[in-house]
């Protein structure tokens, strides 16, 4: 079988795509019978990044099957848009989400700790225990790979586009909505265990002389029991969180 298709991109779903067919309808082969996930991310974009599909003007699940001669208009994530009457292709967004993070984001995961989300981060995940994480814990993979987030069953990823791990931290607040979500100093930073604050009587043995001297409020990290007070980093954090 072969035939053509009209397709188009919309929003950020043209930064997977070549210069030349970003932002306007393209042709594209139709060469065998298919679903239209695998027409997609056959083209290059991961179905997480995919929120609604039209055809012909009617919104379809991934499974359709695509035919010669379809016009599809593809759509991304929609956190802040009710689109409930069409054919929502994604999950309802997590209001209190949880991340799983691929080898590349360890600075990330620390500051998305920082600000309070359950991140779950190893620089020796392979791709295959990172898809099953995702799906088993119903985590959002967050990755640099675009190819990681074509595995079936993955329903729920971000690719990350920015490089700078504070640009990274932005992309993502502001793309997945997380800013009434942010609960800032409540995860270690580490281990990703909740800390809670804890007497200075009690680990005054623990402290450097200077830390005793100058600090009254300590947070203990409930998993790895690493100590946190409000010295010079805690006001770099400040500042970061406040740029968001």
């Amino acid at each position: 079988m072969t035939g053509l298709v009209t397709i188009r991109f919309y929003e950020e779903l043209n930064d997977f795509l070549p210069e030349e067919k970003r932002k306007q309808d393209f042709l594209q082969p139709l060469n065998h019978p298919g679903s239209v996930k695998d027409f997609i991310e056959n083209i290059g974009v991961p179905h997480t990044e995919i929120d609604l599909i039209l055809v012909n003007g009617s919104s379809v699940d991934f499974s359709y099957q695509v035919q010669d001669g379809d016009r599809i208009s593809v759509y991304p994530v929609f956190e802040s848009l009710d689109i409930t009457p069409v054919t929502r292709l994604r999950p309802i967004p997590l209001r209190q989400p949880h991340f799983v993070l691929d080898q590349h984001l360890g600075k990330l995961a620390h500051y998305l700790r920082m600000l309070g989300f359950d991140c779950l981060y190893r620089n020796d995940y392979h791709d295959p225990e990172l898809a099953a994480v995702s799906a088993r814990e119903g985590r959002i993979l967050l990755t640099c790979d675009r190819r990681l987030l074509m595995r079936k069953e993955i329903t729920r990823g971000y690719f990350v586009r920015e490089r700078d791990p504070q640009g990274q931290l932005r992309e993502v607040v502001e793309r997945l909505d997380l800013h009434d979500a942010i609960q800032p100093f409540t995860r270690c930073m580490e281990c990703n265990g909740l800390i809670e604050p804890v007497d200075k009587q009690s680990i005054m043995s623990e402290l450097p002389p200077r830390t005793r001297d100058e600090f009254d409020e300590f947070r203990r990290c409930t998993q790895c029991g690493r100590l946190y007070w409000k010295g010079s980093h805690y006001d770099r954090m400040q500042a970061l969180i406040a740029r968001l």
